[in-house]
């Protein structure tokens, strides 16, 4: 397939860009050019937020793509210049939204794709935004589906998950050290972090994919676990022993009254991923973080 990428420097954007190279598919990234691409990527050097030099640098490519992926579109105005450039350049196109979108306040357990409460404001209402545009714009005969992942981790990225520890670059020497981490709620609520490359295949699969039109997926990975065993399998690799300071619920809230959908528990049901003929997460999250965690040594 012929492949275009908007971002290709990123974590996310970096590793579906190495995956769909390894695939023998045929991959361009926009780039602001601050970073270089995965081997193998073809660079578009343009600032999306530039919207007129954005739509003249992709039309001067002279390119039909089999799948585009917006990796970091973040806000409607990105969604709308998504459809007004591409509805007539390909033929479908993956939006990666995040299951921030939901009010944690009236989540359900597992959580579907649909809802009567999603938010209206910050990150996950801007990324809500986003949505509605696919949903009530004119995409032409472009189809669109659009990804919700959780936690993402794996190889290109820092350990941690949000709050008090997000993407933490002191996480395995704090751990070595045997200094506790400050886990909100002592780290009990449920989580089901994806693989990177879990998620990159899942958007490769939904090229072609008549089911995959028009739709909405969550996108999380086989296991769901306690936050604080996410920090436990690390310490296991490390072999050294996870001490926990308990942060207050309400103590977080006080200070952190915009971190409330991390306060919460995030499972999902994957049966929809299956019944589309979608590639399901399947990587083990010990495993996964094994080689998270080694990688990390290496790079």
């Amino acid at each position: 397939m012929k492949i275009l990428l908007i971002g290709g420097s990123g974590f996310v954007s970096g590793t579906l860009a190495r995956t769909a190279v390894a695939a023998g598919h045929q991959v361009w990234a926009v780039t602001r050019g601050h970073k270089p691409l995965p081997p193998g990527v073809t660079a578009i050097v343009v600032d999306r937020r530039d919207r007129a030099r954005f739509a003249s640098a992709i039309e001067q490519t002279g390119q039909q793509w089999d799948l585009v992926v917006d990796c970091i579109g973040f806000e409607g105005d990105d969604a709308r210049q998504d459809i007004e450039v591409f509805r007539n350049k390909v033929r479908h196109f993956v939006f990666i939204s995040s299951d921030f979108v939901f009010d944690p306040a009236h989540r359900q357990f597992p959580q579907p794709e649909e809802s009567a409460h999603f938010l209206t404001e910050g990150y996950g209402g801007n990324k809500r935004r986003c949505e509605l545009e696919f949903m009530e714009g004119d995409t032409g005969r472009m189809a669109w589906t659009i990804v919700r992942p959780c936690h993402i981790y794996g190889p290109g990225s820092q350990l941690g998950c949000l709050p008090l520890h997000p993407r933490d670059t002191n996480l395995i020497t704090t751990l070595q050290a045997g200094q506790p981490l400050k886990l909100v709620g002592g780290g009990h609520f449920l989580q089901q972090p994806i693989f990177a490359r879990d998620l990159a295949e899942l958007i490769l699969s939904c090229a072609g994919n008549s089911q995959a039109a028009s739709q909405i997926y969550m996108a999380a990975g086989p296991d769901i676990i306690e936050s604080r065993h996410y920090y436990s399998i690390i310490a296991d690799v490390l072999g050294v022993a996870l001490q926990i300071e308990e942060v207050p619920i309400d103590a977080c809230l006080r200070m952190n009254p915009d971190k409330s959908s991390f306060l919460c528990h995030r499972i999902y049901n994957l049966q929809k991923l299956r019944e589309h003929g979608l590639a399901v997460p399947a990587t083990p999250i010990a495993l996964g973080l094994r080689e998270h965690v080694l990688a990390l040594f290496n790079d």
